[in-house]
């Protein structure tokens, strides 16, 4: 098996968000790869410059960062064979790696728009190197750029950043200078295409703790009924929990829970829920241990929103009167 380390560059629309194509707010304009074979020795490499065809001039962010002129652009070939070229160089056998988890995404965003064939597979698993290097490095939890980690690892600063290519090779220097092993479980799933029916649906197991990832429902209210949706386990032993605190929001489309498993202490539940693109949505809930900070956190936050929501009441009732006495 090998490894595609790849990067991407895109631009957005030169008038602004109200004039930007729904379907495609990011066009990508370069893409940059590199393939390691399993001992993540470099085999070889792929990088062109990609001519847009929706937004055709370059946002003048885009511009400072990237720094691609307009007469490179226009000589560039477009997307379409510029992708199926790439995948065919990518050949059968491989595992992307990206620093972040935005590039997949768009990069299937732009294979739908133009009406590219998907030929990853559902799930897609792929590792996100920015993740795992906070797990061998860090807290597990903060997101380093690539540059600090360049400058962690103490990696010569060759080239120039925030080019495609540029910033792939340092991403496939900073894989080279960690080691895997003790994180390779953690790999991470791409939610570009969420799974189609109930039968589909992910459930995940990293040891440490769960992830399970939803069909789509119409609207939250229909998700949160979900008994699936809101089923709690232990992340340790997979047996059921007490609950102590049910499934609460914290504001938007985050509900959190506090349970404790029998053997295994306190557990914490996070439901994060994502829109899909015909506007319905679909759920990622992650179940971990809860520490005596996060069990104090948990039990404080809906503590807070129980005494929000009577305040709220009382004024409602207080209001009330008022009219009525007047």
């Amino acid at each position: 098996m090998n490894y595609i380390v790849f990067d991407l560059e895109w631009n957005q629309c030169p008038q602004g968000k109200a004039r930007e194509n729904p379907r495609l707010p990011f066009e990508i304009v370069e893409i940059g790869a590199i393939k390691l074979n399993e001992e993540k020795e470099t085999i070889d490499s792929f990088h062109e410059v990609i001519r847009p065809l929706v937004y055709r001039k370059l946002h003048f962010r885009t511009r400072e960062v990237i720094h691609i002129d307009q007469e490179e652009l226009n000589a560039a070939r477009t997307f379409s064979p510029v992708i199926r070229d790439f995948l065919a160089w990518c050949g059968e056998d491989y595992e992307f790696v990206t620093w972040g988890s935005l590039d997949l995404n768009e990069l299937q965003r732009n294979m739908d728009y133009y009406r590219i064939q998907n030929p990853f597979p559902q799930p897609l698993f792929y590792y996100d190197l920015q993740k795992m290097f906070s797990l061998l490095y860090d807290d597990g939890k903060s997101r380093s750029s690539l540059i600090d980690a360049v400058e962690y690892l103490q990696i010569p600063e060759t080239v120039p950043f925030h080019r495609a290519f540029d910033d792939t090779y340092y991403t496939a220097e900073v894989m080279k200078r960690m080691d895997l092993e003790p994180v390779a479980r953690y790999e991470s799933v791409d939610y570009h295409r969420i799974p189609a029916s109930r039968e589909e649906e992910i459930f995940l197991d990293f040891g440490t703790y769960l992830k399970y990832v939803s069909r789509s429902f119409e609207d939250k209210e229909e998700a949160m009924k979900d008994r699936r949706v809101c089923a709690m386990r232990c992340s340790r032993c997979n047996l059921p929990v007490w609950k102590r605190a049910r499934w609460f929001s914290t504001g938007g489309n985050t509900y959190l829970s506090l349970v404790q498993c029998p053997k295994h202490g306190y557990m914490k539940g996070k439901i994060r829920l994502k829109k899909c693109p015909d506007g319905s949505v679909f759920v990622v809930k992650t179940i971990k241990p809860a520490d005596e900070r996060s069990v104090k956190m948990i039990r404080e936050k809906k503590d807070a929103i129980k005494r929000r929501r009577k305040d709220r009441r009382r004024k409602k009732r207080e209001d009330g009167k008022r009219k009525e006495t007047v």
